[in-house]
């Protein structure tokens, strides 16, 4: 017997620039926002916000909103939970004595930062809800507003929360002499022939999605199904279960397309959970989608750090220990993961370099501002702009090349598998292929000529040359790792393959997708695994009923670890289809072999497809006995270590000192992600990143005014740069793959973000070195550069 495929696959899918499958329902507006769902009945919430940061609530008068027009309720904190039990949860407890304070669906007695719920209008019309808000009376009694990170940690200082009792947070230590992966930093400081120390501040950032968050609710069916514009379907219904009681199997959250997320949306809002509260309650469907203001007052900022960091080294340039101690501002509640996005930065502080003995202390603390939580990076970004900072003061202190002090120091190619001063075993890397590439493109010593003469010169417009050289982890696991670190979740993921009967294939994954391209993806993968055409794959996610296993989208780990778990449900696949391919050929197993789509009989021109073996165990005629009438498989893979790009980026800034304006001339990024599935996607996430990075480094900050309010919650005055604002990148990459995933993918989501930042105020404050400035605060606006110039920062 003889028999061909449906359709033969010529070339590998994997490592093709493929067009993405999602973009043309994207781009063209044919697809299914959150905001765009409209059910029979449904009504509309809005809800009102204190303007205040820390107030008493000493009244709330609701009768004249309860009249309005359109208006069908309005509730309070008393309303929709009169027992005051129901918090937004956490998930991540960083020590056993973290201090978590209740965080309510509405605020009850109390508001603790300005943007803070305190009732919800229901209304028949989106501009009815809004209409009847200022018909709400709130009266406030001022409380002491607290913003300052040090001064919440003195003794005797106002307290966010007085039933904490303390402004902290928490406080959680790495100690490499303790944990027995390096020696005692502070004899490596006192030893030091050389030590530089520096204090880095992180400002604090809003994720600044394209889509504003939004929930719509429907209890009127046997299910409840809940629509949310999330990163984190799974955990969104598992958390909302466990936070207001409800059986799980009865919700269905599904998640559909996302216009970006970077974090800001892996929280399980108050929002999320009074939905469903004012749901039950009137046994109607209804939607909350926040105004672009609401957006960038309460949903969750980012990074707001304050870094002092101590690096040891000997003159001839070799390192010897780091110690770092920080201060992290949660603002007036815990985010999901929020306490914990320092820690996962505490493993990266040492990044590249070899060091011997590593401290890290986080002292994570209260204020009266919007929480903060994950974004782009979470933690890694902020532990790269010091290590990479301090690296260039080091430099300049030896009087060394900074590049020649990070070849000096690096770990080299052959001494993979490595253990670093944090306890992580980097797996591959090649940091000398990266820079050797990067330099190249880059003109690194023509640049550094061309800097020398301009410097001569006295030209008003200065050259700097910035570096970063960066790791990160990527995929977060392994689920025992995220255990001992009293991570509240595991770190593998589901997959699922179904084949239908024409042998088209539908791929079920438990990553959920907001612009990372996973359809086009994991087709890919899927083609190449079961030798399918691309075009025969759908790829479903995002669905809790469709879907009903996973750990969704975050931490660069949808393709090291959900693609990974989409390659063992594959296999599985393979392995089913066999035995029926050798009743189908009258061979042995054994005598098979699979490639391409095929199972061939060795030495013969007989083979059988897979599309067709779908075809026959549909029909179930002619099966071997035992034989299920099915190839569908699924897996679940929980991965035995991170995953570390890492790469060179080089920026350099052309510095304005009349003016302060400063103007990135060239940047240049050579990346090594391990194997690329889809060199496009590749390209646009590391552009993505690079955009996120930069924009922190020169436009971005989040203000708060004496009072605690945000001064800039719109996108007039709170600065996300659009394409005019950057210039053209080069983007490189080198390969060395992974070893712990078949894949040997890497991650590539947050790389961009990681390595930009420092790479860009290094370039800063490298054209201004040789005028005493030795540092500027980020952002590295015209008026800090033009101040770091004449005083302000040196």
């Amino acid at each position: 017997m003889t028999t061909v495929p449906i359709t033969a696959v010529a070339e590998p899918e994997v490592g093709k620039a493929r067009l993405r499958k999602e973009d043309a329902r994207l781009i063209t507006g044919r697809t299914r926002w959150t905001d765009n769902i409209v059910l029979p009945g449904m009504l509309h919430l809005a809800v009102k916000r204190s303007p205040m940061a820390h107030a008493k609530i000493t009244r709330i008068d609701v009768a004249e909103a309860r009249s309005m027009p359109g208006v069908v309720a309005v509730y309070t904190a008393a309303d929709l939970d009169p027992e005051g039990t129901i918090s937004a949860p956490y998930a991540w407890p960083i020590t056993p004595d973290m201090k978590a304070p209740r965080r309510p669906v509405l605020a009850a007695g109390k508001v603790n930062f300005a943007g803070e719920g305190v009732a919800v209008v229901v209304a028949r019309s989106v501009a009815e809800a809004q209409d009847a808000l200022d018909a709400i009376d709130v009266d406030y009694s001022a409380l002491p507003v607290v913003l300052d990170m040090e001064a919440a940690l003195t003794d005797g200082y106002a307290l966010v929360h007085d039933e904490l009792g303390t402004n902290r947070n928490a406080l959680w230590v790495f100690d490499s002499a303790e944990a027995g992966s390096g020696g005692n930093v502070d004899d490596a400081i006192r030893d030091a022939e050389v030590t530089v120390t520096r204090r880095f501040r992180q400002q604090r950032l809003a994720p600044a999605f394209m889509e504003p968050r939004s929930t719509v609710v429907d209890p009127t069916g046997n299910q409840m199904t809940i629509w949310a514009a999330t990163q984190i379907p799974h955990i969104l219904k598992t958390m909302t279960a466990l936070t207001l009681g409800l059986p799980e199997h009865k919700l269905r959250v599904i998640a559909p397309d996302v216009g970006g997320g970077f974090g800001g949306k892996i929280g399980v809002l108050p929002e999320d959970l009074m939905s469903v509260l004012v749901a039950q309650k009137l046994g109607r469907p209804v939607k909350w989608t926040e105004t672009r203001s609401e957006c960038m007052m309460t949903a969750h900022h980012a990074r707001d750090q304050i870094q002092d960091v101590t690096i040891a080294a000997n003159r001839d340039g070799t390192v010897t220990g780091l110690k770092v101690d920080l201060i992290a501002d949660m603002g007036a509640y815990c985010g999901l993961v929020g306490p914990g996005v320092p820690i996962l930065g505490a493993f990266m502080f040492n990044a590249i370099y070899k060091f011997t003995a590593y401290r890290f202390a986080c002292t994570n603390v209260f204020t009266n501002k919007t929480l903060t939580d994950a974004y782009r990076g979470a933690g890694r970004p902020e532990a790269t702009f010091a290590i990479e900072r301090i690296m260039d003061e080091l430099a300049v202190e030896l009087d060394m090349d900074p590049m020649a002090l990070r070849e000096k120091n690096w770990i080299k190619h052959e001494e993979f598998p490595f253990t670093t001063v944090a306890g992580l075993t980097y797996d591959t890397g090649n940091y000398e292929a990266a820079t050797a590439r990067a330099k190249e493109l880059f003109d690194y010593d023509g640049l550094r000529r061309e800097q020398a003469e301009r410097r001569a010169s006295g030209d008003p417009v200065q050259l700097g040359i910035g570096i970063s050289t960066y790791t990160e982890m990527c995929g977060l696991a392994p689920s025992r790792v995220l255990g001992s670190l009293s991570y509240g979740a595991g770190g593998w993921e589901h997959a699922a393959i179904r084949m239908l009967p024409t042998g088209k294939v539908e791929v079920v994954t438990g990553s959920s997708a907001h612009g990372q391209g996973h359809e086009t993806a994991w087709s890919q993968i899927v083609a190449d695994q079961l030798g399918v055409p691309f075009e025969d794959v759908e790829v479903l996610h995002g669905d809790t009923q469709t879907s009903p296993r996973g750990l969704d989208t975050y931490g660069s780990r949808s393709l090291t670890v959900g693609g990974t778990a989409i390659v063992k449900a594959a296999e599985r696949v393979v392995a089913k289809a066999k035995p029926i391919a050798a009743h189908m050929l009258e061979c042995a197993e054994d005598d098979l072999e699979f490639t391409g789509g095929r199972f061939t009989v060795r030495g013969t021109d007989q083979a059988v497809g897979i599309q067709d073996i779908a075809l026959a165990v549909f029909t179930a005629h002619d099966l071997p006995d035992g034989i299920e009438p099915h190839l569908d498989s699924e897996a679940v893979y929980d991965p035995e270590n991170f995953s570390f790009p890492h790469g060179t980026h080089l920026c350099a800034t052309e510095v304005d000192t009349e003016t302060g304006k400063v103007r990135i001339r060239s940047y240049v990024c050579v990346d090594d992600v391990g194997k690329a599935i889809n060199p496009l996607i590749v390209e646009g996430q590391v552009h993505g990143g690079l955009v996120q990075g930069i924009a922190q480094a020169l436009y971005e900050e989040a203000v708060h005014d004496e009072s605690g309010t945000l001064t800039n919650g719109t996108f007039a005055d709170y600065h996300v740069p659009t394409a005019a604002d950057m210039p053209t990148f080069t983007v490189d990459r080198t390969e060395t793959p992974s070893t712990t995933n078949p894949l040997g993918a890497k991650g590539v989501g947050e790389a961009g973000t990681i390595a930009s930042t420092p790479a860009v105020v290094n370039a800063v404050v490298d054209a201004l070195r040789h005028m005493g400035v030795r540092e500027v605060e980020m952002p590295c606006t015209p008026m800090r550069v033009w101040q770091a110039i004449h005083g302000g920062t040196r």
